[in-house]
């Protein structure tokens, strides 16, 4: 038997121990497996188990395992990397849901190029709540603002905020930067913004960002193994 199944278990197991660890009920959060750099097989044994959401970082490795995967029925394609304006629209025409919305030209793009057929392009706003400069993501001063000009385009549905923590060790560090996107999501809410999703949280803070409300985490090695392969990279083209 592929280890991979049992790993999707465990992963599930795990995330929620999170959650009734901080009072919250099982369920609560998602698990998205981030499927970049392994093969179709891989995402096969993963939905054998019963996984349907995957996320995948770089366009070009992607389109291969989706037309690979078209046989899978309610396959659920999660674009999680910097997006390039110019590949926005095999981007709206192949995904379900966007997590790396930073600039409103890139949400207006995907607005434009959805096919009507489908449904509305699920999106996350992503901010940058480490402040690191290496980091993709809106600055939290300006994340409502662009969740609010998101909200009105055709097309898209946006469904919440996106965030990674600077790595460290300390848990009350990474609740903290946590704590940020919460609070840009309750004051969204507030505002009459119908978000649902907090995408945040990997296998190094999973704890701290469950305890934080995240929505939906993002797990790689722990469910496919090591990554035999470095990432392919795609440049930024504004």
């Amino acid at each position: 038997m592929s280890p991979i199944a049992p790993a999707v278990q465990a992963c599930r197991q795990h995330i929620d121990a999170a959650l009734r660890a901080c009072g919250r009920a099982p369920g609560e959060t998602s698990l998205l497996a981030v499927s970049k750099t392994f093969p179709p097989e891989s995402i096969r044994a993963a939905y054998a188990a019963g996984q349907r959401a995957f996320g995948e970082n770089y366009l070009q490795e992607a389109l291969p395992k989706i037309a690979a995967l078209a046989d899978l029925s309610g396959l659920e394609w999660h674009f999680i990397g910097p997006l390039q304006s110019n590949k926005t629209r095999a981007v709206a025409e192949h995904f379900a849901w966007v997590h790396s919305i930073e600039r409103l030209k890139i949400a207006e793009r995907l607005a434009a190029a959805r096919p009507q057929a489908l449904p509305p392009l699920s999106v996350c706003v992503q901010v940058n709540i480490s402040g690191e400069g290496t980091k993709s993501g809106v600055a939290p001063g300006q994340a409502l603002a662009l969740a609010q000009a998101v909200v009105g385009l055709p097309g898209l549905r946006l469904r919440g905020f996106m965030g990674i923590a600077e790595p460290t060790p300390e848990p009350t560090a990474q609740r903290a930067q946590f704590a940020t996107l919460r609070r840009l999501w309750a004051e969204a809410r507030a505002q009459g913004l119908a978000l649902d999703t907090l995408s945040m949280g990997m296998s190094a803070d999973l704890e701290a960002a469950i305890a934080e409300g995240s929505t939906m985490v993002r797990l790689g090695t722990a469910v496919f193994g090591t990554r035999s392969r470095p990432p392919a990279t795609e440049g930024i083209i504004a």
